[in-house]
């Protein structure tokens, strides 16, 4: 069995003194927003999560994106401080998200940092053509290969879009074809809401549809994405069965309820996935843990039982519900 932790959106802070020039762009609108918003992303319960995170011990720790705001390099040094304290390379896998590429600029491709975080394995490769762009990278941990993917774009102020590009689609197309060639349970890691209509136009993936369409040829047995800073799950049927695409909330997102107006979004959270495989396939059950009682402590929010290869009555079933 293979655990693996998901987290996402951690949006690290305090935000570091920027100079005027860093602020000739869009990152004057962040830098704003940041400041009307300081309670909503609050250290304490980042560290909450994390406390309760190396509890579980996990064999592996994925983070999909926005551990940055406005993308100044100052973030970006921080950030890697980060990822060494949450765990080595080899044990934790990152993607980047929109705020991670927020501004066209170096800034935007300060991630490049976290390069440890974000490579393929000496196996992983093997499902990759030679000489190709960092992303999608392959992981694989005995019968579990992670993907980790890119939509991070720069983009115009109000817009939180993202996109993947032809060339990434078609990388994974290939690479998700060779991995279940090889028998392995394929877990993809994207930032954004994967499929179409799951998020706005302001906010959603640009070409959903393009990768709906390699998801239903290929498949996948799980694809975990952040942005919307809430949990949701949705599903996938292709050809092999059905695949649970499941979003986190916010690893770092505030439990008082006196959070800024419009925020809405539940405290932090973070996702444990139990991975195997039996006879009839592979078999995921999902806890959710998170901030309860007003944030006092991390709690259980509930299991489910996923079963992405099966199509059968227990698909999706609940074990138990916390909240």
């Amino acid at each position: 069995m293979f655990t693996l932790a998901h987290l996402s959106d951690p949006h690290l802070g305090p935000l570091p003194r920027a100079r005027f020039h860093q602020l000739l762009s869009k990152r004057l609108f962040g830098y704003v927003n940041w400041y009307r918003r300081q309670g909503v992303h609050r250290p304490e319960a980042l560290d909450a999560i994390l406390t309760d995170l190396r509890a579980h011990a996990p064999d592996h720790t994925a983070v999909t994106g926005d551990l940055v705001n406005l993308a100044l390099p100052a973030e970006f040094t921080h950030a890697l401080a980060w990822l060494r304290g949450l765990g080595e390379a080899g044990d934790v896998s990152v993607i980047p998200g929109n705020h991670d590429a927020y501004v066209p600029q170096w800034g935007g491709d300060g991630f490049r940092l976290w390069t440890d975080y974000m490579r393929s394995d000496a196996r992983g490769a093997e499902f990759l053509e030679s000489g190709s762009a960092i992303f999608p990278y392959v992981r694989v941990f005995g019968e579990v290969a992670l993907i980790g993917t890119s939509t991070a774009r720069a983009t115009a102020p109000f817009i939180a879009a993202g996109r993947l590009g032809r060339a990434q689609l078609g990388q994974l197309e290939a690479a998700l074809e060779a991995l279940a060639a090889a028998g392995l349970t394929r877990v993809l890691l994207i930032h954004h809401p994967p499929l179409p209509g799951m998020a706005s136009w302001r906010r959603g993936l640009h070409d959903a549809r393009a990768l709906r369409d390699v998801l239903e040829r290929v498949g996948t047995e799980l694809v975990l994405h952040g942005h919307e800073h809430r949990f949701t799950l949705n599903w996938l049927t292709w050809a092999g069965g059905i695949t649970p695409i499941v979003g986190a909330p916010s690893a770092s997102a505030a439990a008082s309820a006196t959070r800024p107006s419009g925020h809405g979004k539940p405290p932090a959270a973070y996702h444990l996935y139990r991975i195997e495989r039996d006879k009839a396939g592979c078999v995921i059950h999902m806890t959710r843990r998170g901030l309860i009682e007003g944030g006092a402590r991390v709690g259980d929010l509930g299991e489910m039982r996923l079963s992405p290869t099966r199509g059968d009555a227990n698909t999706g079933e609940i074990l138990r519900k916390n909240g």
